[in-house]
């Protein structure tokens, strides 16, 4: 019969620690990334195979990491609680390193440099989440603010929540910013009527509404690029 080796039978180059050490981490295979974050196998298989499992586990391969909650990943054979929280806090901080390679205090020139930026925040939310992003007259980024999460029907945010934020951070003009989960980032009616009620509110206060980027995956929609900050509220 043929017998699995064991990860410490195997040849220091097929190791994943010492592939590391020898080739760099770029070297490493996936699967084999997440062998070196779980540390073992299930009983009688290496770490490896578990990681394949994991990849496997859902449709986005390593982005598993994030998508999957920790439930579904313990339901894996051999990950168990603590494994999962490794798995998810990998996943974590991936999301993290990529927010903190952005210049810290950045200058946006236009909604692909927006969404850009808000890419890998928004793109893996399972909810609908709604931010408010801020800016001075200089188009200085002055911070953004979570302003709702879970929301399923955009019509219920309120434009006294957007703006009672704008004004305590004394923005000059803001942009909306919001996930579609679907990966679909194409306006529902309730995005182009609560767009229009806060862009109407925003003249009244001097502080206008530039634009509203609706974040799908690796996609976006951007309100101002194709010309639908109307004067007319949708669906009236």
């Amino acid at each position: 019969m043929k017998q699995t080796l064991t990860m410490k039978e195997l040849p220091d180059q097929e190791k994943p620690y010492e592939k590391c050490l020898l080739q760099g981490p770029a070297s490493l295979s996936d699967a084999e990334l997440i062998s070196v974050i779980i540390r073992t196998g299930a009983a009688g298989e290496k770490s490896t195979d578990l990681a394949a499992r994991v990849l496997n586990a859902g449709p986005d391969g390593l982005l598993n990491l994030i998508r999957l909650p920790i439930g579904e990943l313990m339901q894996i054979r051999g990950i168990g609680r603590v494994k999962a929280i490794q798995l998810k806090c990998a996943g974590e901080l991936s999301r993290r390193i990529s927010a903190a390679s952005r210049h810290i205090n950045p200058v946006f020139n236009g909604p692909e440099e927006i969404a850009a930026y808000y890419m890998e925040r928004l793109r893996h939310e399972t909810r609908e989440c709604l931010m408010l992003a801020m800016f001075d007259r200089k188009n200085m980024f002055l911070g953004d603010e979570v302003i709702s999460v879970g929301t399923s029907n955009a019509s219920l945010i309120s434009p006294g929540e957007v703006y009672k934020t704008a004004l305590q951070n004394r923005a000059e003009f803001i942009v909306l910013l919001h996930n579609h989960p679907s990966g679909n980032p194409e306006p529902s009616r309730e995005d182009l009527q609560v767009t229009s009620r806060i862009r109407r509110c925003g003249e009244l206060l001097d502080i206008p509404l530039m634009d509203h980027i609706i974040i799908g995956d690796n996609c976006f929609f951007s309100f101002r690029e194709e010309s639908v900050l109307a004067e007319d509220d949708p669906g009236n």
